[in-house]
């Protein structure tokens, strides 16, 4: 029909996303915090694999976490109790993932000028949080050893986005069909840039580098 209106609000939508979240990095740079954006889907050990971490650089870095979730507190409760730093939780209103302006709410809940690292444990969810924003300075996403080498190849856009892929569970290989190397091709494919690293966070494998991967990266973020 001549002379009906057209409006791409999705565009519309991430094309204003993307300004708050270069504006939230800006004064994230200005402040000296680095945040650090996790994603994966639900089950592949984000709170377990943060606890691991935390416990290794708290005496180091001043950290706070955000975590994101439709409801309940059960993560933000379990990270205090067991790393001791402070933590709180972000109610998304059943929305499957986090913006720019959300993030941002949940930083003025936080003392930023006593923290180095801020990490926000977005949404489980594989599709959703990976295409909005959140003002991060480095994106990463865990990727369980039961949930496929091939999940790349399903999900490109969140491995596309991702500096950091660790791959989790590693611990389980021997009990899964599983192809460390051709998750890692995978992976390659959809992102030449990504960094990734095997950890258990049962065991701790891994982990330590992944540490240390973070302490280099606020420190960098900080010259």
């Amino acid at each position: 029909m001549d002379g009906v209106k057209i409006i791409e609000i999705k565009k519309s939508v991430f094309e204003s996303n993307d300004r708050e979240a270069d504006a939230l990095r800006r004064e994230l740079k200005q402040k000296g915090v680095f945040l650090l954006n996790l994603m994966s889907s639900p089950g592949s050990g984000k709170t377990s694999t943060l606890i691991r971490t935390i416990n290794l650089i708290k005496n180091k870095l001043h950290t706070a976490v955000m975590e994101a979730d439709i409801d309940s507190d059960v993560d933000a409760v379990k990270i205090k109790a067991e790393t001791g730093v402070e933590s709180i939780q972000l109610h998304t209103g059943g929305m499957c993932h986090l913006d720019a302006e959300m993030t941002r709410q949940g930083l003025d809940g936080l003392n930023l000028k006593d923290l180095d690292l801020v990490i926000l444990e977005n949404v489980g969810n594989l599709v959703c949080p990976a295409e909005f924003d959140t003002g991060s300075c480095k994106n990463a996403m865990i990727l369980s050893v039961p949930e496929g080498d091939d999940k790349p190849l399903k999900y490109p856009l969140m491995f596309s986005v991702c500096d950091l892929v660790l791959i989790n569970k590693m611990d389980v290989q021997p009990y899964f069909d599983f192809d460390l190397e051709k998750c890692r091709q995978n992976i390659l494919r959809r992102n030449p840039k990504a960094q990734m690293i095997p950890i258990s966070a049962k065991t701790g494998e891994g982990v330590e580098v992944f540490a240390q991967w973070l302490t280099d990266e606020v420190r960098d973020w900080k010259k």
